[in-house]
């Protein structure tokens, strides 16, 4: 079994200085925390996998193609592989799940 602890994650993120951190890659799928600060912009360009965002914290709106849209803890997200998305307007830093399928290259 893999098991994980979102305290742990975010801290070994933080010691990368990196605003993503991947932890789980198998043959179908991959799993990451992401993480932006308030009034911090999202540099991501669309993917080729399909993706699933989980909010476990924070607030601000994300643009998945044309659709616009406020997001919180809590919130789920689907973005098709292929369409352009950002997260902006981050006004309490925020912390995703990512799910990618197929795994992030």
């Amino acid at each position: 079994m893999k098991a994980f602890r979102l305290d742990e994650l975010e801290a070994e993120r933080a010691a990368n200085d990196g605003a993503y951190l991947q932890f789980l890659r198998e043959r179908n799928m991959s799993v990451g925390l992401y993480s932006l600060d308030a009034g911090q912009s999202d540099p991501q360009q669309p993917h080729r996998q399909d993706e699933v965002y989980f909010v476990v914290s924070g607030r601000a709106s994300i643009t998945v193609g044309e659709e616009t849209t406020t997001v919180a803890n809590g919130s789920v997200v689907y973005v098709p592989a292929g369409v352009a998305h950002k997260f902006h307007h981050i006004t309490e830093p925020l912390k995703v799940l990512v799910v990618f399928s197929p795994p992030e290259a």
